[in-house]
């Protein structure tokens, strides 16, 4: 299960920050990231982080947004500052974990981000 919070309204130029906690049965989590889906648009990726640490961000984000993860927690974090109009959109958290040697993936039910400008 993921529970996410922080979404809201905030002007463009403001900051949010996301946070993604997950719990149930799993032997390990490999990763987490954040996938945002505007009106008429497909879902695209966000940022996604590794249990490593590795990173990667669309474009679109890179220099304004900031993946973390507190692997004790379970947790994940999206820093978003800079906001732009167009971010706004339902961000969703993923989370890809290994259940015995399966990996398969879990979505969370979405959280509002709303820029006005």
């Amino acid at each position: 299960q993921l529970v996410e919070s922080g979404g809201g309204l905030v002007q463009a130029g403001g900051s949010l920050r996301l946070s993604c906690a997950a719990s149930g049965s799993f032997s390990s989590i490999n990763a987490m990231g954040w996938y945002r889906q505007a009106p008429g648009k497909q879902r695209e990726l966000v940022a996604r982080i590794t249990d490593g640490g590795t990173t990667n961000y669309a474009d679109s984000v890179k220099g304004r947004f900031t993946i973390s993860r507190d692997n004790a927690k379970n947790t994940v974090y999206l820093q978003m500052n800079s906001l732009k109009p167009e971010d706004t959109a339902v961000y969703y958290c993923k989370m890809e974990y290994v259940v015995f040697v399966k990996t398969l993936s879990a979505w969370g039910q979405g959280t509002q981000v709303t820029v006005s400008s």
